[in-house]
């Protein structure tokens, strides 16, 4: 088991726990982390209408989500590090285009689903996925943002495109780039492994094509 898992009662036995006090703390929890995502999205918001002159702004949102990885899960601490990356000093904010990224008209960042802090709690993947699609709906919510998404193993895209499907209102056309196509139906007996996010997505009716490159084929005429 990962250092990861090993915080707070996820993996801890709660059978001396009543269960309603236990589901009334994972509740609240569940509602405070959604607030804050709310509240953030709903400033950044405000402030980007009033600055004016922006149609549509790229929102970072972190999920550091890493316990569906079949191998290291270390995606669970890569928002930060891509936060570090794009601020970093050896590289400049000007894009090919001219646009600046520390224009917050260009980019803006509403923080992380506290994803640790939520299954520290004991909430299964069920409820977590549910949180991931809601937190990305709230940021669909306040215009002009536009959620730019921060994994977190492959397993968030199922939740991301869920939320961004059912918020649009029907299926969307997906660019998928990986080297593997991630349509196990439940690897490893997990139903939300990193290796079956698309066959959630394509089995919930949400990508409306799917367009692949990149797959990697096992066979002697591979590079």
């Amino acid at each position: 088991m990962s250092i990861i898992g090993k915080r707070g009662i996820h993996y801890l036995k709660t059978a001396n726990i009543p269960p309603e006090l236990l589901e009334r703390g994972q509740n609240r929890v569940i509602d405070a982390s959604l607030t804050l995502i709310r509240e953030r999205a709903k400033l950044k918001g405000e402030l980007l209408r009033a600055l004016g002159g922006v149609k549509a702004a790229s929102t970072l949102l972190g999920v550091p989500l890493g316990h569906n990885s079949s191998f290291l899960q270390g995606p669970a601490f890569a928002p930060p590090r891509i936060r570090e990356a794009i601020w970093c000093g050896s590289t400049n904010s000007s894009t090919e285009e001219g646009k600046e990224l520390n224009d917050p008209r260009v980019l803006t960042d509403v923080g992380d689903v506290p994803v640790q802090e939520i299954r520290d709690c004991g909430v299964d993947d069920d409820r977590l996925m549910n949180v991931i699609s809601e937190s990305v709906k709230l940021v669909m919510e306040e215009d002009p943002l536009r959620p730019l998404v921060l994994g977190g193993d492959h397993s968030i895209s199922f939740p991301v495109v869920r939320a961004v499907s059912e918020k649009l209102g029907g299926p969307v056309d997906i660019l998928h780039l990986d080297a593997h196509p991630d349509i196990y139906h439940c690897f490893e007996g997990n139903k939300y492994s990193h290796a079956s996010s698309f066959a959630r997505i394509m089995e919930g009716g949400y990508a409306r094509r799917l367009f692949a490159s990149g797959y990697q084929i096992n066979n002697k005429r591979r590079a």
